[in-house]
């Protein structure tokens, strides 16, 4: 079935087939490396193909294209998985290729480009990336300068994007650009780049203090020839599609961010249990079992509303303004909870020898990516004032 809007919704026990299928999953391939892949700051491109392999990649795309024909919900589950896991970078670059890039191409593609492009993001051949952030354009994607220009039935392709996300490891990239000129955010148009094509170039990796195993790059196209078939959706239509799927883009992040709260929580529970302080466990100090009476009671509000949310959106009925509720409200719980899960373990908690210290730093971007929180207040304010 080619799921043009999402599906109904998906049930319990398929869902937990997936769930425990992704944990094994990643407890075989990807717990017994993530130490050293941290201090790489690289995942190897193997990890794709062997994700491909097991099934878990864009598992919501139709079976036409070798995928499980699932819901939405399963590929956020996955994300979960990932997340609470404690591998929010891989999680981050997860989520680019099978929340966004996949369904982006299954909703606006033409059938020429989903069978060129999809059945291989499936398997793990291509890994896909989202080129839309410049350095003059981060939240406000209508200050886009990377041009496409019309050369008979080609387009010629020129700027830059940066924190682009599987950006030096991506075979494939969507690249919103402006298609005419003076026109702002409706002169813009998306385009599927081919990272072989001459004139596309990758930048340094650039560092951060987070999800170091999800690479960022900057990338810079100079005069790279298009096919006119590289077109994806409508011409100047490249805003309006972004609009329209970034309800999705925001609920991977939310599931990033609850199932990230979750996993620092039960890593923090078991410290405190066993950490002696003054002759007795931490756990038994008053401070620490109302402070993760806390944490818990602000997990549970927002995994409520994210799977609220979730389910809306699988009924084709997430308003963007509850995506940016939830987007908002599950970052800022996550980087609060986790702060206050990280101070329970004291000053091995600043350390990397310890999991929660990775679960801090990678917390940290959520908020900024997808739209920032103040973006997000922003548009939640225009939904109430109606301006």
């Amino acid at each position: 079935m080619n799921k043009e809007q999402p599906g109904e919704g998906v049930d319990s026990a398929s869902l937990t087939l997936f769930r425990d299928m992704a944990r094994r999953a990643f407890a075989r391939e990807i717990a017994p490396h993530i130490d050293e892949w941290e201090k790489q700051r690289r995942v190897p491109r193997q990890l794709w193909d062997t994700l491909g392999t097991a099934g878990l990649l864009c598992p919501d795309l139709p079976e036409t294209y070798g995928a499980a024909g699932a819901t939405p919900q399963v590929t956020f589950a996955i994300i979960e998985e990932l997340s609470r896991m404690g591998f929010g970078g891989i999680a981050a670059g997860y989520g680019i290729h099978s929340n966004i890039v996949a369904p982006y191409i299954d909703h606006y593609g033409t059938q020429e480009q989903k069978m060129q492009w999809l059945d291989r993001m499936v398997t793990g051949e291509v890994l896909g990336a989202l080129a839309m952030t410049e350095p003059g354009a981060g939240s406000d994607v209508q200050g886009i300068r990377t041009h496409a220009t019309p050369d008979g039935d080609d387009w010629i392709l020129n700027g830059s994007k940066i924190f682009i996300t599987n950006g030096l490891l991506a075979d494939l990239v969507i690249v919103a650009a402006i298609t005419d000129p003076g026109q702002g955010a409706k002169g813009t148009s998306l385009f599927l780049v081919d990272a072989e094509l001459p004139g596309f170039e990758r930048g340094k990796k650039i560092e951060k203090i987070g999800q170091h195993t999800s690479d960022t790059a900057e990338l810079f196209f100079q005069d790279v020839r298009l096919p006119g078939a590289a077109l994806l959706g409508e011409m100047n239509q490249g805003f309006a599609i972004m609009m329209k799927e970034l309800p999705r883009e925001r609920l991977g992040i939310a599931a990033q961010a609850v199932a990230s709260a979750e996993g620092a929580l039960a890593l923090t529970v078991d410290y405190v249990q066993e950490r002696q302080a003054f002759g007795q466990s931490v756990a038994s100090f008053q401070n620490t079992r109302f402070t993760l009476a806390r944490v818990q009671a602000d997990i549970a509000v927002n995994r409520a509303y994210y799977e609220k949310c979730a389910d809306t959106y699988a009924r084709g009925e997430l308003s963007a303004d509850e995506a940016a509720i939830l987007k908002y409200a599950a970052t800022e719980m996550q980087c609060t909870t986790i702060d206050a899960c990280l101070q329970m373990f004291g000053g091995y908690g600043y350390t990397t020898e310890y999991p929660i210290s990775r679960f801090f730093t990678d917390a940290r971007i959520q908020r900024i990516y997808g739209g920032t929180s103040e973006i997000m207040l922003e548009l939640v304010a225009r939904s109430i004032l109606g301006r």
